[in-house]
């Protein structure tokens, strides 16, 4: 059965001559996951367009994803407002902001830390026999991202990708201790979890050790994440001397008595010296 073909009106633009049918359209923009949401999608391929292209105006990123040009300067406004873009005003052309590098930065420090503390990390293991670990600042807790177990490691678990409680952890209160005073007093204000009953949940008790781990440099945390576990965590220091993560020491409390607490922050502490030398730090 032969069907009537829909012949195209005359003020209809042929279907090849569309914009998301244009063969460079459809090389240069991704097809959206299932599920996302478009404004995100498109925004998304407007920082591509122009890590791409270094600079473009609204017709020419609208032209880019196929959209009008109201949709093009309505997503370069908002990604303006958070400085992922800038705009030469005597020009129109729109760029990557400052934005993009700081995010670019966060990730790079990620990378960094991983690449110059493995050596550490492993070393520091060895010397000790313990569990050595590095975490970073994730929002509102510590997150392993590199791990090395020594000889007398007893346990098997795995502490890497797991996010923490900033304040139950060595690593968690070495973070926290260095963050700025206002975002450090809006975490601690918070209800905090008593996770067993060793666990510091007051404000003004948690204020005091916190202190206490900038003076001292390093924190102790002894059966206050879990029942039988304790640990020592010195900070890592970029270039610049901010603190951009924690490397600890952790294993059983029969084993880590007082002393040899003291004896692992103390190498701890030099090891952690060592990695921040490799960042810069120092120089």
């Amino acid at each position: 059965m032969t069907g009537t073909r829909k012949q195209p009106d005359q003020n209809e633009e042929p279907r090849e001559n569309r914009p998301e049918n244009r063969p460079e359209s459809r090389e240069k923009q991704p097809k959206p996951a299932p599920g996302s949401v478009q404004s995100v999608d498109r925004a998304v391929s407007v920082l591509e367009i122009l890590a791409r292209l270094g600079e473009a105006g609204v017709t020419e990123i609208a032209d880019e994803l196929g959209v009008h040009k109201s949709t093009a300067f309505r997503l370069l406004g908002v990604l303006e407002n958070r400085g992922l873009v800038g705009q030469a005003k005597d020009r129109g052309k729109y760029f990557l902001g400052a934005g993009v590098l700081r995010l670019a930065g966060a990730a790079a420090v990620r990378l960094d830390i991983s690449q110059e503390g493995g050596p550490v990390c492993r070393d520091l293991a060895d010397e000790l026999g313990e569990t050595v670990n590095i975490a970073i600042l994730d929002d509102d807790a510590a997150v392993n991202i590199m791990q090395a177990r020594g000889p007398a490691s007893v346990t098997a678990q795995n502490w890497l990708g797991r996010r923490t409680p900033l304040h139950a952890t060595s690593s968690g209160k070495v973070l926290l201790a260095h963050l700025p005073t206002t975002l450090r007093e809006g975490l601690i204000a918070r209800t905090l979890p008593r996770l067993t009953e060793h666990t510091v949940t007051g404000m003004v008790a948690l204020r005091g050790e916190l202190e206490a781990v900038v003076d001292q440099g390093y924190a102790v945390a002894v059966e206050e994440l879990e029942v039988g576990l304790a640990a020592v965590a010195a900070p890592v220091r970029a270039h610049d001397g901010k603190v951009i993560g924690a490397l600890s020491a952790s294993g059983p409390v029969y084993r880590l008595t007082e002393d040899r607490l003291t004896e692992l922050a103390k190498r701890t502490v030099a090891a952690a010296v060592e990695l921040s030398r490799r960042m810069g730090y120092g120089f």
